[in-house]
């Protein structure tokens, strides 16, 4: 289990372990705001060095295009001054065309190479970044998940307790009345029974 994944338990179990608010049908918690803010701190300290270089990488991505970009143009642009010096000489006239002509195509290879790996990195960047996203939101998710259902249970076993008190109550009162029936008090909340 990674620390960051120790972690988010530790944070599950901190909020399990979180007083019900009062007459808010257990949906709110009291919750200690210094413990929970340095819990938060802490993960966010061990948040993987990666995934922010990756994300300075993909705010960077139009630079490292653009030099990319520029280092080609200043090589076609070295390849056209070679040629044209070449072209003067009439004795090496063809090999001035080959010699061009091959650091022309070196050059926009290697501009297409630049380009090409800066946007396979990007893309990696990006897939990481949105799977480390995905995970992060899916333990979210459990974890309100599991705060929902330990909630509904909470709430299901008052309403149980509470019922059966409210049978106790009105079976004692028929027996100190020495009577079958007794007038019953309306349960705040329910409908009026007909």
């Amino acid at each position: 289990m990674s620390k960051i994944e120790q972690l988010i338990g530790e944070i599950e179990a901190y909020i399990d372990d979180c007083k019900a608010q009062p007459f808010t049908n257990n949906k709110k918690i009291i919750v200690d705001r210094d413990e929970i803010e340095e819990l938060l701190a802490e993960l966010r300290m061990r948040t993987p060095d990666e995934i922010k270089k990756y994300q300075k990488i993909i705010s960077n991505k139009e630079a490292i295009l653009s030099d990319a970009s520029k280092k080609a143009d200043d090589l076609l642009s070295e390849a056209k001054k070679q040629t044209q010096e070449l072209l003067d000489e009439h004795q090496i006239l063809q090999q001035a065309y080959a010699k061009a002509d091959e650091i022309v195509r070196s050059a926009t290879m290697q501009g297409q190479q630049i380009i090409d790996q800066a946007t396979k990195d990007a893309n990696t960047i990006r897939d990481s970044a949105i799977l480390y996203t995905d995970d992060m939101l899916k333990s979210m998710q459990n974890i309100i998940g599991h705060m929902l259902s330990g909630t509904r249970s909470r709430f299901d076993s008052l309403e149980k307790v509470l019922e059966e008190s409210y049978e106790i109550v009105t079976s004692n009162r028929k027996e100190l009345s020495g009577q079958d029936t007794v007038e019953e008090e309306e349960i705040p909340g329910e409908p009026e029974q007909s």
